[in-house]
């Protein structure tokens, strides 16, 4: 049943900083109509299941979930091929004190996987002609101390920003630092490069923390003001949003927690999007799947340069694009995918995008097995027991 694996976003103006974006949270003035994208809501198609094939691979997974739910699995999947659902699941509690089970409404912080999301912003203001990639960061962040670095440096993290998560410590006066917090630290500190720009890879949540904040400055909004109308509305990504961790969470979204179901508190970080901070579901997440094979949200042409490796200085076939990772392999099949690990939440969302199949787990209870799921999957649906193709089991 299985085979092997082998235009523009209308933004007719942005609103710039005369629109009264505030530094509170609160949203700036809605823009008129002629200024809403003109693409419309991704819809969500299911797979016949009534098919003997289907039913027995869906017997299968099923067969191997009730496995991981007993090695402690707790979350959501999500399996698509060809554009439907063929696969969706839910389990376990999504708030241990309330009682509250996952759902298809259940919102989960997506970790790192939320840098495909800030890569998608960036990207769009690319196709709006609103930036290039190759840009100096400093054109839009007036203060950031870097000439050489570019935008697409900090895309492909080739930028040699060193890891604020690794160096920079607890706030005084406030709970929780914000992205212009971070920005302010190195253009104040000024912190040594890890290396020449654009000389090696190394992966840092600097470089998409200093992208939203690139999209802030060229929209004149706020990144999650930016994300929702441009992105989440016009996909119809309702149970999407970026968090803002001094607001009540919502009853729909996920708690996280450690292997031993205790809880996991908002630490002083949380405040910092781009790099993570965006909860979505496992439905949302395939809307946004579908949408980058249309062409009508971001160029056929653009996304070609996001999904192509950069870093060639290690061999293998792990590389890294504008925003994802991938698996090159040498028959030609390519795999784009990108993990998150962000307190007790593991997040996985596998394209393979030469046949439309995509993987999508998310987990609200630390389980790091979780990362070995994709290729588990993997191997059920194209009906192998071997490995030739191997996934990536890390964050």
């Amino acid at each position: 049943m299985f085979q092997r694996l082998i235009k523009t976003l209308f933004i007719s103006s942005f609103l710039i900083a005369s629109t009264s974006c505030s530094l509170n949270g609160k949203d700036p003035k809605p823009a008129s109509p002629d200024g809403e994208p003109r693409f419309g809501k991704v819809n969500i198609q299911y797979t016949d299941t009534t098919l003997p094939a289907t039913k027995q691979l869906i017997y299968r997974l099923d067969t191997f979930y009730k496995r991981q739910i007993s090695a402690g699995f707790n979350g959501s999947v999500l399996i698509g091929y060809k554009g439907k659902v063929l696969y969706e699941r839910y389990f376990g509690l999504s708030q241990k004190e309330s009682g509250a089970q996952w759902s298809p409404q259940t919102q989960s912080q997506l970790a790192s996987t939320s840098k495909t999301l800030t890569s998608g912003a960036i990207l769009l203001l690319k196709d709006k002609g609103l930036l290039d990639l190759d840009d100096p960061v400093m054109k839009y962040l007036t203060n950031f101390p870097y000439p050489d670095i570019t935008i697409r440096m900090l895309l492909n993290h080739r930028s040699g920003l060193p890891d604020y998560i690794k160096f920079v410590g607890k706030p005084i006066g406030k709970m929780f630092y914000s992205n212009d917090d971070i920005l302010s630290i190195f253009a104040t500190k000024k912190p040594k490069l890890n290396f020449t720009p654009n000389t090696k890879f190394t992966y840092s949540n600097s470089n998409f923390a200093m992208l939203a904040s690139v999209v802030e400055s060229i929209s004149g909004m706020k990144f999650d003001y930016f994300m929702r109308r441009f992105v989440f509305t016009p996909l119809g990504m309702d149970c999407t949003f970026v968090f803002n961790p001094e607001k009540d969470m919502e009853c729909t979204t996920s708690f996280c927690y450690n292997n031993n179901w205790a809880l996991e508190p908002n630490m002083h970080f949380d405040g910092v999007m781009g790099d993570k901070g965006i909860y979505s579901s496992v439905r949302d997440l395939y809307k946004w799947d579908q949408a980058l094979y249309s062409g009508k949200l971001i160029k056929q042409s653009t996304l070609e340069e996001a999904f192509k490796p950069y870093s060639f200085e290690k061999p293998g076939v792990k590389n890294y694009g504008l925003g994802w990772r991938m698996l090159n392999y040498p028959d030609g099949v390519k795999i784009i995918y990108h993990n998150g690990w962000w307190h007790g939440n593991n997040t996985c969302f596998y394209r393979f995008i030469q046949d439309n199949f995509t993987i999508i787990v998310l987990g609200n209870k630390f389980n790091k097995s979780i990362y070995r799921q994709p290729q588990q999957i993997y191997n059920i649906v194209m009906g192998v027991a071997d490995k030739s193709t191997e996934l990536d089991t890390e964050e």
